[in-house]
């Protein structure tokens, strides 16, 4: 059995130029900022990534251009979502063949499924692929996955070697960790609601994909080192500090816009996102972002008025030294 995938992955914004085009430059520029901040792996094509509002094509380009620049460094988890089973192993094979670690695959959309159809979908594809497959449980958007459909899917494939959990549901967590772990020592949990990381962690979560971590990767990788260290108090003060954070990102209405806006407070313009929005959502963003900048203002990476390299410094370092080597 392989090793579990572990650590905080980053669900990476897509950024885009003014034409709506994917930015690769940004993006490759983007990629080894969060590596250098300390990331643990890079999830392309996830929610937070609009992988909806890209084509196929462009959601390809994108895990290609993640991958090249990622060079090894840290391993890639490509969101493999599409319309029906058939394109979705195709595009698990794609990924595969580019090198991914593994594939994300949420669970079928628009039209929900029984437990079964849920069951039957996800089978076919762990059956036909050639790269390792992460459920993808996010009950807002999709058929939900339940527990059994879980530990059904992690005792027949090989292939299922893991589950992202977006639901925020704890007890849900822990009867898949209680029953499945025992079974398989590659399984991994990881979970994708930033607001509860240290409880699902604590809970025995592998890691996390968390969207914050796009925004502060220094913080989200201190709560997860935190917490393998066994110093549970200090990640719960971690966790409360990036608590409204998380709250004042999700507030903007459009997904993922709130992230953006956290992505420029820390120096990155990745674009408008490809939603089309109102004069009134705008003035609502740019309100968000004034907010977003005060919760940010301890993260900065340059000088900006009224604060000096020297306090910048101290902050960085405060930062660092809560970082837990694995």
């Amino acid at each position: 059995m392989s090793k579990p995938i572990s650590g905080i992955l980053t669900p990476n914004i897509t950024p885009v130029d003014r034409d709506g085009r994917v930015d690769e430059d940004t993006l490759r520029r983007y990629v080894d900022w969060l590596i250098e901040k300390g990331v643990d792996g890079l999830y392309p094509n996830g929610s937070t990534g609009e992988f909806i509002r890209f084509t196929a094509e462009e959601r390809r380009r994108i895990v290609e251009v993640v991958v090249d620049q990622t060079a090894g460094r840290v391993p890639v988890l490509a969101g493999a979502a599409e319309a029906n089973a058939k394109e979705t192993i195709a595009a698990c094979d794609a990924y595969g063949a580019m090198g991914v670690r593994a594939v994300a695959i949420v669970a079928p959309f628009y039209y929900r499924l029984s437990d079964q159809g849920v069951y039957a979908y996800f089978r076919e594809i762990a059956d036909a692929v050639s790269v390792d497959v992460t459920l993808y449980n996010i009950p807002l958007f999709a058929s939900p996955i339940s527990v059994e459909t879980v530990v059904r899917l992690a005792s027949e494939c090989p292939r299922v070697v893991g589950i992202k959990d977006s639901s925020g549901d704890l007890p849900n967590m822990m009867r898949m960790i209680s029953q499945i772990r025992p079974l398989r020592d590659d399984f991994c949990f990881l979970t994708g609601w930033d607001a509860a990381l240290v409880p699902m962690l604590v809970a025995g979560a592998n890691g996390g994909t968390n969207a914050t971590s796009g925004v502060v990767p220094e913080l989200t990788r201190a709560i997860h080192r935190s917490v393998v260290a066994g110093d549970i108090e200090q990640a719960m003060k971690l966790q409360y500090q990036l608590l409204p954070l998380f709250d004042a990102m999700l507030s903007i209405g459009e997904f993922p816009e709130g992230f953006r806006a956290g992505a420029r407070s820390r120096g990155w313009d990745l674009g408008p996102g490809r939603v089309p929005i109102s004069e009134r959502q705008r003035d609502a963003i740019a309100a968000a972002q004034r907010q977003i900048d005060d919760l940010l203002k301890e993260f900065v990476d340059a000088p900006t008025p009224g604060v000096s390299n020297q306090v910048i410094q101290k902050i960085v370092s405060q930062v660092m030294s809560q970082l837990k080597t694995p």
